[in-house]
């Protein structure tokens, strides 16, 4: 193509002849090779068993050969060797060869160059370029529309970064993905810088869900752990018989669960259903004992209401010996009575207190009565009285013979006073002696 004289074409045509057109393709290590051009590589085709070098020789001569054509196509129009319709239509088909080439070489100089062929230049500039224009404007409209359509997506994505919604906004961010896959690609630069961002954003919220589940597993394990000692000591209980502290320690342990928080919602449910099987069968196994022996406490009411009644029937006392033992047989019977109601065994209990307090009395007052102690005290009282009542009336009769009235009235005064004391001092040691 050295040989063909330059002069024949426009300066565009030439361009795309002149050169290396080897420059404008590459092969990558499977052996595809690549054309470069103004929207970007595009795959134009492979050559199995050569070498790169020779795969690439082999895209850049069938380039050669259509820009040869184009070449001499616009000879022959400028020469005047074809008419304008046989040209056009060479035009054509070379335009439809150029768009579906599979060559390496610069492409757009060689479109360019069959587009300003004299003729066509002349007959079809007008439109040629309104084409372009609309084709360059519709591109740009894309472009921008692409860019916002991405910076949209990024500026969401950024939005989710402190989110707590970990699952809502887990599955928002996999559909933001899924739309920038399908979004047309922009230039190198551009699409760069956006992704760096949508992928910032999704790393930083992803890293924070992953330090946030790490610690909830954590504390889930916890919370597991404890409920595993709460459920070992309720399954423990299950067969135990103290009815009261063991209701009162089941009640503690359901404390202690509802206290231990929320756990793995498959653990937390299989350890409640240990828990509530031990507790169902404590308290089943509690109530059917507290039936059968709420028959054994009526009967048991009677027997002690009777034995209570009796005890009363030993009052008033007369014969303070035989109520004692009596009270005390009563008694023993008493004591061998099963259990009743907690309430009316207190009230039953509160009319024996009241019978054995005034058998104690009755107890105490006997003791008074034959005590020597009390019996020489009330003696020795009676006889310094008696005295003292004598010593009076005599010193009143020595005063009366001495004709002392007033002092004789105030000794017989005395003597009467001391009179009124020995008669209540002979009462009580009277009451000693009955």
């Amino acid at each position: 193509m050295d040989a063909l004289d330059n002069q024949v074409l426009p300066n565009s045509a030439a361009a795309a002849l002149i050169g290396d057109p080897s420059k404008f393709g590459r092969v990558d290590e499977n052996g595809m090779v690549y054309v470069r051009t103004n929207d970007g590589e595009k795959v134009v085709g492979s050559y199995p068993g050569k070498s790169a070098e020779e795969a690439l020789a082999y895209f850049v001569r069938k380039f050669e050969l259509v820009a040869s054509e184009v070449a001499l196509l616009a000879a022959r129009i400028i020469s005047g060797a074809m008419v304008p319709q046989d040209a056009n239509e060479a035009v054509k088909k070379l335009r439809n060869q150029i768009e579906h080439l599979n060559g390496v070489g610069n492409l757009e100089a060689l479109r360019s160059s069959l587009e300003q062929i004299p003729p066509l230049i002349d007959e079809h500039r007008p439109a040629y370029e309104a084409k372009k224009a609309a084709e360059a404007e519709a591109k740009a409209e894309k472009r921008a529309a692409t860019i916002a359509a991405k910076e949209a997506l990024v500026v969401e994505a950024e939005g989710l970064i402190d989110s707590t919604s970990w699952k809502v906004t887990g599955e928002r961010l996999k559909v933001l993905l899924d739309e920038w896959k399908k979004a047309p690609r922009l230039d190198k630069k551009t699409d760069s810088e956006l992704w760096k961002r949508f992928s910032s954003a999704r790393n930083k919220f992803d890293k924070r869900r992953r330090v946030h589940f790490a610690g909830l597993s954590a504390q889930q394990n916890q919370v597991k752990d404890s409920k595993e000692k709460i459920v070992i000591e309720a399954e423990s209980l299950a067969t135990s018989t103290d009815w009261v502290a063991t209701a009162r320690r089941y009640k503690a342990l359901m404390d202690q669960w509802k206290a231990s928080g929320r756990g793995k919602k498959n653990d937390d449910d299989k350890l409640w259903l240990r828990f509530k099987a031990a507790q169902d069968t404590f308290f089943t196994t509690k109530n059917a004992d507290l039936e059968k022996r709420g028959e054994s406490m009526a009967a048991n009411l009677e027997k002690r209401e009777a034995i209570v009644a009796e005890m009363e029937a030993l009052l008033p006392i007369t014969n303070l010996d035989d109520v004692k033992r009596k009270f005390r047989d009563l008694r023993q019977k008493l004591s061998k009575i099963g259990m009743i109601d907690r309430k009316k065994r207190s009230v039953l209990d509160k009319r024996v207190d009241s019978v054995e307090m005034t058998i104690k009395e009755a107890e105490q007052e006997q003791w008074r009565r034959s005590d020597p102690t009390a019996i020489a005290r009330a003696n020795d009282v009676v006889t310094q009285l008696t005295n003292a009542v004598a010593d009076y009336e005599a010193k009143a009769a020595k005063a009366q013979a001495n004709g002392d009235s007033k002092k004789a009235a105030d000794l017989l005064e005395a003597a009467a006073a001391r009179r009124m004391w020995l008669s209540e001092a002979q009462k009580g040691l009277a009451d000693f002696k009955s």
